[in-house]
C-alpha cells in the first residue's frame, strides 16, 4: 500500500507536488491534513502541477479531493495540471468534475400569509374532493338499489343475513354496556347538580329527554363507526389491494351490487335497533344510579319518565338512526375503494374513514336538531 505521501518543491512561480500511497477514504484525515500543508506554498505559485505516478490506490474520495484542489486553485488564478493519473482512473476523475457545478438555490422566505391562505385552499379543495366522492357512492348506490329492485332474485340475502350477525347482533353487549355507563353518568351528574336547588327529580327529565333524543343515537352512531365502519374499509381496502375487485368487474360482477349494498343496508337496520336498545340500557343505567345514588325509587323514577318524555322524544332519536348509518356506511365504503397498493395506504384510509364517519354523524345530528326544532318537535 505504502505510505501516503504529498511532497511539494517550489521552482519559481511553479509549484509541483507528488502524490503517494493509497488516497482512499480510510485515510481520509491524513490526506485532508497534508492537503492543507500545502495550501501556504500553494499560495506562492502563479502554477501547480500534481504528479499522481504514485498513488497506489484511488477512490471515490480521493477522486473529489483532488478534484476540490483543482478547482480552488483554478478559480484563485493558477494554472493547475494532473499528470501522470493511471488511465483506469481517469474515468473516475472525470466523473467529478460535474459534481456541485451549479451553484446552491437560495430558499425563499416563505409569506407566512400566503402560506396560510394556501393551506386554506388545499383544506377546501379536500373537502370538495371528499364531497365528490360521497356523491358518486350515492349515484352508485342508488343505481344499485334500482337494479336491485329490478331483479329482486340476485341480491345477495346470504350475504347480507352474515353481515347484519356482525354489525348488529354481535355488537349488542359492547353498545348496551357503553350506554348503560353513559346514562348511569349522567343520571349521577344530573342528581348531583340539581340537588343544590332541591330538584333532583328534574334529574330525570334530563336522562331521559337528553338519552331518547341525542346522546342514544349519537353514541351508537359512534361506535359503529369505530367498530363497524373502519371493519368495512379495512376489508374493501384488503380486497383492493388483493385485486379482487378488480377481478369482480373482470367476471362481470358489480362490486357495489356485490360487497356495498349488502352493508349499507345492514347499517340502515342496524343503527336503529342497536339506538333502541342502546337507549333503554341507558335509561335502565339512569334508574339505577337514581336509586343507588340520588335515593329515588324505582317507581318514582319510572312515574317521572312517563311524564317527561313522550313518543316525539323517541321518534327524532329513531328517524336519526338509519340516516347516521347510511352516512357511515357511504364513508366506510367509499374510503376502503380509495385504499392504494401499500398497508401505510390501508391505515390511512382506515383512520380517514373513522374520523369522516364520526364528524359527518356529529353534524348530521346538529342539522337534524335545527331541523325538528324548526318543525316543532
Amino acid at each position: 500500500m505504502g505510505e501516503i505521501l504529498l511532497t511539494s518543491k517550489l521552482k519559481g512561480e511553479r509549484l509541483e507536488l507528488a502524490a503517494g500511497g493509497s488516497w482512499t477514504a480510510t485515510h481520509a484525515s491524513e490526506l485532508e491534513a497534508l492537503v492543507d500543508g500545502v495550501a501556504g506554498e500553494a499560495a506562492k505559485a502563479s502554477n501547480v502541477s500534481i504528479d499522481m505516478a504514485g498513488v497506489r490506490e484511488f477512490d471515490t474520495f480521493g477522486a473529489w479531493l483532488l478534484e476540490r484542489l483543482t478547482r480552488e486553485w483554478t478559480a484563485s488564478g493558477r494554472e493547475t495540471v494532473i499528470l501522470g493519473l493511471p488511465e483506469h482512473d481517469r474515468g473516475l476523475l472525470e466523473e467529478m468534475h460535474g459534481v456541485n457545478r451549479q451553484p446552491p438555490i437560495a430558499i425563499a422566505r416563505e409569506n407566512k400569509i400566503v402560506a396560510g391562505l394556501a393551506a386554506v385552499g388545499r383544506a377546501g379543495a379536500g373537502v370538495g374532493r371528499g364531497l365528490m366522492v360521497f356523491a358518486d357512492m350515492l349515484g352508485a348506490l342508488g343505481v344499485a338499489t334500482v337494479r336491485m329492485a329490478l331483479r329482486p332474485r340476485e341480491f345477495r340475502f346470504t350475504s347480507t343475513v352474515h353481515q347484519l350477525d356482525r354489525v348488529a347482533w354481535q355488537a349488542v353487549p359492547i353498545i348496551m354496556l357503553i350506554t348503560f355507563l353513559i346514562g348511569g353518568i349522567i343520571a349521577q351528574q344530573g342528581i348531583f347538580h340539581f340537588r343544590k336547588f332541591g330538584a333532583e327529580l328534574y334529574a330525570v327529565d334530563l336522562v331521559g329527554i337528553l338519552i331518547l333524543r341525542e346522546i342514544g343515537v349519537l353514541i351508537v352512531a359512534i361506535m359503529v363507526a369505530g367498530r363497524s365502519g373502519s371493519s368495512y374499509t379495512a376489508e374493501l381496502g384488503s380486497m383492493k389491494m388483493r385485486e379482487e375487485i378488480d377481478a369482480l368487474r373482470t367476471m362481470g360482477f358489480d362490486p357495489v351490487e356485490v360487497l356495498i349494498l349488502p352493508r349499507i343496508i345492514v347499517l340502515i337496520i342496524a343503527l336503529p335497533v342497536l339506538t333502541f336498545l342502546g337507549s333503554m340500557a341507558a335509561l335502565y343505567g339512569g334508574g339505577l344510579v337514581a336509586w343507588l345514588y340520588g335515593g329515588m325509587s324505582p317507581d318514582i323514577y319510572i312515574s317521572r319518565l312517563t311524564e317527561a318524555i313522550s313518543l316525539t322524544h323517541f321518534k327524532v332519536g329513531m328517524i336519526k338512526a338509519p340516516f347516521m348509518g347510511l352516512v357511515i356506511g357511504v364513508v366506510a365504503c367509499s374510503e376502503g375503494l380509495r385504499v392504494k397498493g401499500s398497508a401505510e395506504s390501508l391505515g390511512l384510509q382506515t383512520t380517514k374513514s373513522v374520523v369522516e364517519s364520526i364528524f359527518l354523524v356529529i353534524v348530521l345530528d346538529g342539522l337534524f336538531a335545527i331541523f325538528f326544532a324548526s318543525i316543532g318537535m
